[in-house]
């Protein structure tokens, strides 16, 4: 099966999955429990995670899925896997349950490690973001669907930041060069801000805090194919399915490679308990 039809694949499932979540979110009636690492699920991503399992089981059943909300295989059994689905039924999860619509079904497909395939679809915007290696960036929304790149940078502006409504901005201030000028721009889950940064609403984005590889998976192909790229705290590339564990280090969303974000970034240095 080809790229094309993988992709067509992923994009179907990502917006019959978030046709299911919208069904929740108009409700009102899910449930919320809390994970292990405190962070917060709810029965519309068990909902979302079955739709999207049952139909990449179906369409393509020799390919292996890791998902954010099933148990996963250990790293005896995935460390060889050439090929696989990464997902993360709704990513915004604590957005989707303060119901300010940001908040993304995110598929991806990894081949050698590396994401090859990727779409965002944000159900409550009526938005999809998707890419395929070496074939461009796209935003798909009811009106059309266009090609996207990140934004041009001369150097004068400042730059525009992606940031979260829920975290303070002291928390990334320390990891930003002050001798350039910024502008903040809040949005909710992490997979969006990188999609602002792929369509040139914003230069950065810069997460703090445990995330997991099924969180920048589909991200980073986006971001790529529009001209950018996630890196870690460090400005290190990230890495999936190298590891046991598939928590991920700080990351940062970057957008135009003109930029010398060597003098932009502060590094530094992050690494998970369960590395």
């Amino acid at each position: 099966m080809n790229h094309a039809r993988l992709l067509e694949i992923a994009i179907e499932l990502a917006q019959t999955a978030g046709e299911e979540v919208m069904r929740f979110y108009h409700q009102g009636n899910f449930e919320q429990y809390q994970k292990a690492d405190d962070s917060p699920v709810t029965s519309a991503d068990l909902a979302a995670n079955q739709v999207l399992i049952d139909g990449l089981q179906r369409l393509t059943p020799d390919i292996p899925i890791i998902s954010e909300e099933s148990t996963n295989l250990d790293w005896q059994q995935r460390q060889h896997w050439q090929r696989y689905w990464l997902l993360d039924p709704i990513d915004g999860t604590g957005e989707f349950i303060a119901r300010s619509g940001d908040f993304a079904v995110n598929i991806a497909l990894v081949e050698a490690n590396w994401p090859t395939i990727g779409v965002i679809h944000a159900p409550a915007h009526q938005v999809t973001y998707y890419a395929s290696k070496g074939e461009g960036a796209y935003k798909q929304s009811l009106a059309h669907t266009q090609r996207i790149q990140v934004a041009d940078y001369d150097g004068r502006r400042p730059l525009n930041v992606g940031v979260s409504r829920r975290q303070k901005l002291a928390v990334i201030e320390p990891y930003l060069n002050q001798d350039y000028a910024y502008q903040h721009k809040p949005l909710g889950s992490c997979s969006l801000k990188s999609c602002q940064i792929a369509e040139g609403s914003t230069d950065l984005y810069i997460r703090i805090g445990p995330t997991g590889e099924w969180d920048t998976g589909a991200s980073h192909i986006i971001l790529q194919e529009a001209g950018g790229n996630i890196v870690d705290s460090e400005l290190n590339a990230l890495s999936y399915n190298r590891r046991p564990s598939l928590m991920n280090p700080d990351f940062i969303g970057l957008g135009n490679g003109n930029i010398d974000w060597q003098s932009v970034i502060i590094p530094h240095r992050c690494s998970r308990s369960s590395d």
